[in-house]
């Protein structure tokens, strides 16, 4: 693998164990479908772009805080990574707070509710 090949799977891994948990927040019935919002996909590019920024930034931070020779650089991408999950959760919760559903659950049971 690549220098980069490590850092890539743990962003992958975080962006996919964000989707998992934000689509567990939106119960559906048997029948149901969950679909992204307009406010959703802006919710997830926000999320990719700042992890994308991590694989740079993260290394850089490390190098400026003096921690570049004891820390690997996919340490210090897997702590941005973590840092950014962390960040999108309350985040989420806000939109929720403000009636912005990241998921529209579709179907019998639940047609446009959000």
């Amino acid at each position: 693998m690549s220098g980069q090949g490590p850092g890539i799977l743990v962003l992958g891994f975080i962006l996919v164990m964000a989707w998992l948990r934000t689509r567990l927040q939106y119960p559906r019935a048997p029948g149901s479908a969950l679909r992204l919002t307009r406010a959703g996909l802006r919710y997830f590019l926000a999320l990719l772009g700042l992890l994308v920024l991590g694989c740079a930034a993260a290394p850089a931070l490390a190098r400026q805080l003096g921690l570049a020779s004891r820390l690997p650089v996919t340490v210090a991408q897997a702590a941005w990574f973590l840092g950014t999950y962390l960040l999108f959760i309350p985040v989420h919760r806000v939109l929720r707070a403000r009636g912005i559903g990241v998921f529209r659950v579709e179907g019998p049971a639940g047609r446009g509710r959000s």
